[in-house]
C-alpha cells in the first residue's frame, strides 16, 4: 500500500472506500513509472538556479502567414531570446471556448489553430516548458459536461450542483458575474457553480474520480516535458456550505495529493500555485515547505511596484519584501510584474491603504487602462485589477510626451526589482518586447484583459526589435543585459540570502548573497525621477556595477533619474 496517497485521501474523502481510491492511485503513478522511467528517476535537485526565468507568452502571440503559430513562436524565441531565457511558459494551449484559452474543451490535446504536440515539444528542445493546469473548472463545451448535461452515470457527479439549504453568505467573490448558472440536463433543470464565467463550470472534487482524472492529467503533461506545472485558480476547488470557498482545508489537501504523486512519478517538476489573493493567505500554499508548492505566485509584488514607481517611494514595497521568507529550500517565489491578466489589488491590501489603492485605479484609467470589480460579501463593489500594459501603467498621466529613454530606463527599473528578488521571475511577452496597450484589442474583444494580449506579426516585431531608435528595441536591448548579467551571477540564486536595506526611501536597495557566501551583489533600484545624493558606507573597496562596468568608490553614491546599479566589491590584490 501507498501510504502517502492513502494518508491524503483519507483526509479528503474520509475512510469508506479510500482503501480502493489509493490503490487505484499507486496503480497509476506505478503504470506511469513503467512508461516513464526517465522521468520518474530524474532528480529534484538543483531544480532552479541564477540562471533560469521564465518567458510567460500565448501560443499564437507572435504570427506568420503560412506557418503555424507555435512553430512560429519557436523560431522567433530561438532567434530573438536564445540561451537568456531559460524556460517558456505557455498559457494555455488546449482547445477552447472562450477567456483567451481559460476555458478549456480537451485538456490533452493541442489547439488545431495553434498548431501540434510535436510543436509544442519543438519548444521543448530548446526551453524548458511550463504548462497551464486550468482544473478548477472546464468548458461548457467539453465532452465531460456534455455528459453531465446528457445524464451519463460517468460524468453525473463531475459539476458542483448546490442543494437548496448550501450557505452562500460567506463565499468569497472574485467576479461581479453571477456565481450559479442554471443549465437544463436530461435529468431536469440543475443549478451549477461558474466562479468565473457561465461558460466555465466548476469541477466538483467532492467526486474521487474528478481528482484522478485531473491527475491523469498532470501526469499526461508531465510526459510532455513540462517541468512546471501552474495551477490555475487552484484556491477555489472545494465548496463547503457556510464557508468562504476558498483556501479550504480540502484544497491544501489535494495540492499535498498531487505534489506526492508529482514527487513519486517525477521528481524533477514543481508546482507553481495561482492565488491571486492577500500575501498572508497566499504563501500559506508553500505548506510546510515540503508538501504543497514548490513555488507560488508573488501576487503582492506587482502592485507594490507600480505604487512605488507612482509615488516615488519604495517604502511600502521594502517594508512588505523584509517579510519575504520561505520555510524551505525547495521553495521559492514566482516573482512577475505583468501576466496575461492585470495588476491584482487584493494581495496589495493590508499592505496599502484603501485611498492609496484607489489612487492607483484612479491613476491607471488617467493613462487609458481600465479598472475591474468585484462584489464584496456586504453587496459593495470594490477595485479588484488594474487592466493595462505594465510600461505604460508606470507613466505620468500630466506627462505623456516625455522621452523615450526616460521611459525605458524607468521600466527596466522596475523590471529590475523583480530580477533581484529571491525567487525565479516570470517574464510577460510583452514586457521583454516593450509593447503598450492595445487598445483596439478591448474595443475588438470587449474585455479589459485585452489591453496586454495583443498578437504580433513576426516580420513587424522584428523589423522594430532592429531600429535602434525604436521603444521595442530599447527595452529588450536593456533587458536582455540584466538577464544575462543575473545569469551569470550566483548571488542571485533563488536559494541564496537576500536582506533588504534601508538606505533612502527612493530606492529600493536589497543585497543578495550566493548559496555559498562567496558572491555578493548591492542591487539599488531608484524609483524616482528626481536625481539623487544617498549616503552609503562601502568600506574600503571599491564596487563595480556589473551591469556597465562602472566603478563606484567612496561613501557617496549619485543616482540619476530610475538608475539601476548591481554593485559587486573589487577585491583587492594580494
Amino acid at each position: 500500500m501507498n501510504q502517502q496517497l492513502f494518508d491524503h485521501l483519507l483526509l479528503i474523502y474520509g475512510a469508506d472506500q479510500v482503501q480502493d481510491l489509493a490503490d487505484r492511485l499507486g496503480s497509476m503513478v506505478v503504470e506511469f513509472a513503467g512508461r516513464n522511467p526517465q522521468l520518474t528517476a530524474k532528480p529534484a535537485v538543483n531544480r532552479v538556479s541564477e540562471q533560469d526565468s521564465i518567458l510567460i507568452t500565448y501560443g499564437d502571440k507572435v504570427q506568420e502567414e503560412g506557418i503555424m503559430p507555435l512553430e512560429s513562436l519557436t523560431e522567433f524565441l530561438k532567434e530573438m531570446v536564445g540561451d537568456t531565457i531559460s524556460t517558456v511558459h505557455i498559457l494555455p494551449f488546449y482547445p477552447y471556448s472562450s477567456d483567451d484559452g481559460f476555458s478549456v474543451i480537451d485538456y490533452k490535446q493541442v489547439d488545431p489553430n495553434l498548431g501540434s504536440w510535436e510543436d509544442v515539444d519543438q519548444i521543448g528542445r530548446s526551453f524548458r516548458l511550463m504548462f497551464d493546469a486550468v482544473v478548477n473548472h472546464i468548458s461548457v463545451q467539453s465532452d465531460w459536461f456534455a455528459g453531465f448535461l446528457n445524464d451519463d452515470p460517468r460524468f453525473r457527479n463531475f459539476f458542483t450542483l448546490v442543494e437548496q439549504d448550501f450557505d452562500f453568505s460567506q463565499v468569497f467573490r472574485p467576479r461581479t458575474l453571477p456565481l450559479l448558472t442554471e443549465v437544463e440536463t436530461a435529468a431536469g433543470p440543475k443549478q451549477v457553480w461558474t466562479t468565473f464565467s457561465a461558460d466555465q463550470v466548476d469541477l466538483n472534487y467532492a467526486e474521487p474520480q474528478v481528482l484522478f482524472e485531473v491527475i491523469d492529467t498532470l501526469l499526461f503533461y508531465v510526459a510532455h516535458g513540462a517541468e512546471f506545472i501552474r495551477l490555475d485558480a487552484i484556491a477555489y476547488i472545494w465548496k463547503e456550505s457556510g464557508s468562504s470557498c476558498i483556501h479550504l482545508p480540502q484544497t491544501h489537501e489535494i495540492i499535498r495529493l498531487m505534489r506526492t504523486v508529482l514527487d513519486q512519478a517525477a521528481p524533477h517538476v514543481a508546482i507553481i500555485t495561482e492565488t491571486n489573493v492577500p500575501h498572508a493567505d497566499n504563501i500559506s500554499y508553500f505548506g510546510n515547505g515540503f508538501n504543497e508548492a514548490q513555488m507560488v505566485y508573488n501576487f503582492s509584488l506587482p502592485p507594490l511596484t507600480l505604487h512605488a514607481f507612482q509615488t516615488g517611494t519604495a517604502e511600502p514595497l521594502s517594508s512588505w519584501a523584509r517579510t519575504l521568507t520561505l520555510p524551505s529550500k525547495g521553495t521559492t517565489f514566482f516573482n512577475f510584474l505583468a501576466s496575461h491578466d492585470g495588476i491584482g489589488l487584493t494581495p496589495a491590501r493590508g499592505l496599502l491603504s484603501e485611498l492609496e489603492i484607489q489612487s492607483m485605479a484612479d491613476r491607471v484609467e488617467a493613462l487609458g487602462g481600465y479598472v475591474s470589480y468585484k462584489i464584496n460579501p456586504d453587496g459593495s463593489k470594490s477595485a479588484y485589477e488594474l487592466n493595462i500594459n505594465f510600461l505604460d501603467a508606470l507613466r505620468d498621466p500630466e506627462n505623456l510626451q516625455e522621452e523615450i529613454d526616460l521611459e525605458v530606463k524607468r521600466f527596466i527599473a522596475s523590471q529590475a526589482i523583480m530580477l533581484v528578488l529571491r525567487g525565479v521571475p516570470g517574464i510577460y511577452f510583452h514586457s521583454l518586447f516593450g509593447s503598450r496597450n492595445w487598445q483596439a484589442g478591448v474595443q475588438l474583444t470587449g474585455r479589459n484583459r485585452s489591453i496586454n494580449r495583443e498578437k504580433l506579426n513576426a516580420r513587424t516585431l522584428k523589423a522594430e526589435l532592429s531600429d535602434q531608435e525604436s521603444l521595442r528595441h530599447k527595452v529588450h536591448n536593456y533587458y536582455c543585459r540584466l538577464l544575462n548579467a543575473r545569469r551569470a551571477e550566483p548571488a542571485f540564486h533563488p536559494n541564496g540570502d537576500q536582506y533588504v536595506l534601508d538606505i533612502d526611501p527612493v530606492v529600493f536597495a536589497v543585497r543578495r548573497t550566493s548559496v555559498d557566501g562567496r558572491s555578493t551583489v548591492l542591487c539599488l533600484q531608484h524609483v524616482s525621477a528626481v536625481p539623487r545624493r544617498i549616503h552609503f558606507p562601502t568600506g574600503q573597496n571599491a564596487q563595480r556595477n556589473i551591469l556597465n562596468g562602472e566603478i563606484i568608490s567612496g561613501d557617496l553614491i549619485d543616482l540619476a533619474a530610475y538608475d539601476v546599479l548591481w554593485l559587486q566589491p573589487i577585491k583587492s590584490e594580494q
